[in-house]
């Protein structure tokens, strides 16, 4: 089992690691500042998800076995960078072909759960090193062999709990900040009929760094 004395040593670890600037902190900032808290939840959720799935893959190997084939590793990082590229084009081509109502607000919320919660995980779960660094992490923070795999799976979900209550954290506070500074987002002022090609930019801007990472 869990090595309990090493608890406050791997809680501390993951207050910095979910604090840290990222792609999730990213997203997360983007949709609760300029669409509100519940866009920020469902992304939040999202990354959750994602975190959960990445942590039965490090259980099972998976992580080892895409730092044993870089090529494996650089393909799934390709299709991440193509998938974001993609979101961001299509919103970029909304923004441009200015199909946003004057009301941005109503279209806005006509967005469903199911597809703002598969943008948090596919943006997640499409970024190689996000798995690679489960890998190299987790295990640093176990002790024996025996039970290895329960082990990770506990210190993983425990990890997620963690990033996701941080990351919930951040989409209230910035869906608050986006009301004080942007109230002409929710009137459906001028700015509100850009925030497809904000998202759009942003989400170029990822896949870009995504696909020039190493």
């Amino acid at each position: 089992m869990i090595d309990m004395s090493i608890l406050p040593l791997f809680f501390t670890a993951i207050f910095f690691l979910v604090i840290s600037p990222g792609p999730d902190l990213v997203l997360i900032t983007a949709y609760s500042s300029t669409r509100g808290f519940r866009f920020g939840l469902m992304i939040t959720l999202g990354i959750f998800l994602a975190g959960v799935i990445q942590t039965l893959l490090v259980a099972f190997g998976l992580g080892q076995l895409m730092q044993a084939m870089p090529s494996f590793a650089y393909g799934v990082k390709i299709v991440g960078a193509v998938y974001l590229s993609w979101l961001g084009f299509k919103m970029l081509k909304s923004w441009y072909n200015n199909k946003q109502l004057p009301n941005a607000s109503e279209k806005a919320t006509s967005l469903s759960a199911l597809d703002l919660i598969s943008k948090g995980m596919f943006s997640n779960l499409l970024n190689p090193k996000a798995l690679i660094f489960f890998s190299l992490f987790i295990p640093q923070f176990t002790r024996g062999s025996d039970g290895l795999s329960l082990q990770i799976l506990i210190l993983g979900m425990l990890l997620c709990c963690c990033a996701f209550l941080a990351n919930l954290g951040f989409s209230l506070v910035f869906s608050k900040l986006g009301q004080v500074l942007g109230n002409k987002i929710k009137s459906g002022g001028n700015f509100a009929r850009h925030i497809d090609g904000l998202l759009g930019v942003i989400f170029v801007g990822l896949a870009t760094r995504l696909a020039l990472s190493k």
